[in-house]
């Protein structure tokens, strides 16, 4: 996991946040590849679970709701992990968490469990009252059963139709860490899936494959480092009748990637007092039931690096899906000292840019920066030299092979649209 965390850093991936003033416990900025990263998940999630689809569409709501939500679905009474404390150095845990029932840290006895609700608390306004008391949002499920009414009358859609949403979520966690896999910022690509009753189990089915073929064919995951979990009755979250894990072989050991979740109709029974839908044929009104899949996409991001990350013997690289690879492309001119080749390459990057994230690197020597962007995960490196000058051609470097290939100038956009669409 060390060399996880320092590649990341190194990099310009995942930052210590507020570094420069000591820092700030769990609290993570993502840098210049991190953030690239990080959006190319979200933005191929989006397109193929919104976009690619007929029965979805999207919203993005607010990240601080009226008090009456959270009082509604059960989250202000609920929504609570077992705290304890250590009676020698006052270290708090999850009780969940712990293997002993001694401090992990000194071995001291622990005090009896107590309820600590992880909804982060703060007011509205000027006056810190209970009145102005406000809750950011522990998930962004809320708000899609909310806006569920203004959704189906805007949209048009009916049921089995989806709501998707993903955003920002904040939970005062007892006891965070192992990097950016449990924070108490972050982040969920999620979807509110509403099906009748009788279909649940079979919308249920068919939302498992798909996480599935997320995890294997989207963002390239290794299928034997995953692992299926039905969630047993005492730890399921308070709203669901059934829930799938889907855990990874992190190196600190396997934990929860995604989720999968059978929420009946608990949520919309609790923010409406009437039936919300009407079969347009029958005219009988219902309460939809839910089946939701869930993304943690800080841990998709963090699921990829771990298993991109390659040690060969001269250099490390990280193996990204080309559709996720911060930089598609890197353009090198072979020396930085010969104007000329610097002028055909800065045209080639100039050219390219248009339709890929390109990086121009022309420090050092060649293989330093072919090793450089390997470790960035860049598939492809081109390099000018002194026969491109000639021939109008340039060098291509594989990622993964290290094989190189002459192209043509005028072909290289068209080759690498090809190159960057293969699975």
């Amino acid at each position: 996991m060390n060399k996880i965390i320092s590649l990341c850093k190194r990099r310009g991936f995942v930052f210590p946040g507020s570094e420069i003033y000591g820092g700030l416990a769990n609290s993570f900025d993502y840098g210049p590849l991190g953030v690239e990263l990080k959006n190319n998940i979200k933005n191929l999630w989006w397109k193929h679970f919104v976009h690619e689809r007929d029965d979805m569409v999207g919203i993005d709501a607010a990240l601080i709701m009226n008090t009456k939500v959270w009082e509604n679905s059960g989250h202000l009474e609920t929504f609570n992990d077992p705290l304890v404390e250590c009676k020698k150095c006052h270290h708090r845990f999850r009780k969940d968490h712990l293997e002993k029932n001694k401090c992990p840290d000194c071995g001291g006895e622990l005090t009896a469990s107590k309820q600590f609700n992880l909804m982060l608390k703060t007011f509205l306004g000027p006056v810190e009252s209970a009145e102005n008391t406000v809750y950011f949002r522990p998930e962004t499920a809320q708000a899609m059963f909310v806006d569920f009414k203004n959704v189906l009358e805007t949209s048009r859609k009916k049921i089995p139709f989806g709501i998707a949403q993903t955003g920002k979520a904040f939970r005062n966690e007892i006891t965070p860490g192992n990097f950016i896999f449990r924070t108490r910022e972050f982040e969920q690509m999620e979807i509110e899936y509403f099906v009748k009753k009788e279909n649940w189990e079979k919308s249920f089915e068919e939302w498992k494959k798909e996480m599935w073929l997320w995890i294997t064919d989207e963002i390239g995951l290794d299928k034997e480092n995953i692992h299926e979990l039905n969630v047993p009755d005492s730890k399921r979250a308070h709203y669901s009748k059934k829930t799938i894990d889907f855990e990874y072989d992190f190196p600190f050991g396997r934990d929860e990637l995604y989720g999968l979740a059978y929420r009946t109709d608990f949520d919309l029974k609790n923010h409406f007092t009437e039936p919300p839908y009407e079969d347009a044929e029958s005219k009988e009104k219902f309460y939809p039931h839910v089946i939701e899949p869930t993304w943690g996409l800080d841990r998709s991001v963090l699921a990829v690096l771990c298993d991109a990350y390659t040690e060969e013997k001269d250099r490390i690289v990280l193996k990204l899906k080309p559709g996720l690879a911060p930089y598609k492309v890197a353009v090198f001119p072979l020396l930085r000292n010969k104007p000329e080749l610097v002028k055909k390459a800065k045209e080639v990057y100039d050219m390219l840019k248009k339709n890929f994230v390109t990086a121009f690197d022309d420090r050092g020597n060649i293989g330093k920066r072919y090793y450089s962007q390997d470790e960035l995960g860049t598939p492809f490196c081109i390099t000018i030299d002194f026969d491109s000058l000639k021939n109008n051609d340039v060098t291509i470097r594989n990622r993964d092979t290290m094989k190189q290939e002459r192209v043509k100038i005028n072909e290289l956009t068209r080759l690498l649209n090809e190159l960057l669409s293969e699975k």
